[in-house]
């Protein structure tokens, strides 16, 4: 009796065509990858590039943000951003490494100039001393 039981409870399981398990298990997946991209897991990206540097121009004026520096191959790479008065602008996949910076105002006059180590995503924020 028992067996009968077992039979006629599997027995439906087994006798279904594979595209429905195959529709299930694709419906699983979707599920599962809808859930990670609600809760924000984000893939990881080229750990040699940093995904954004934005910078903030809290100065009465315009500046001139200037970025000089090398890709992984050596090759020169020159960034330059101008940003208007309470504005922010922001620069994208930037090689991580030492970067000369230089900050010039309108009227071409450098206000700052130095080099910073650009290893993670930042928000560089100009303002007055």
């Amino acid at each position: 009796m028992k067996y009968y039981v077992l039979i006629l409870i599997f027995l439906p399981i087994i006798s279904f065509a594979q595209s429905d398990l195959d529709k299930f298990l694709k419906g699983g997946e979707i599920i599962v990858n809808g859930l990670s991209f609600i809760k924000g897991n984000k893939p990881k990206t080229d750990s040699k590039t940093i995904e954004s540097i934005c910078i903030k121009n809290k100065l009465s004026d315009k500046i001139t943000f200037k970025l000089a520096g090398k890709d992984a191959e050596g090759n020169d790479v020159k960034k330059e951003l101008v940003v208007q008065k309470e504005g922010k602008e922001c620069v994208f996949d930037v090689p991580k490494g030492v970067w000369a910076y230089e900050i010039d105002l309108a009227n071409k006059d450098v206000y700052k100039k130095g080099e910073y180590k650009l290893d993670d995503d930042i928000t560089i924020t100009v303002k007055e001393d």
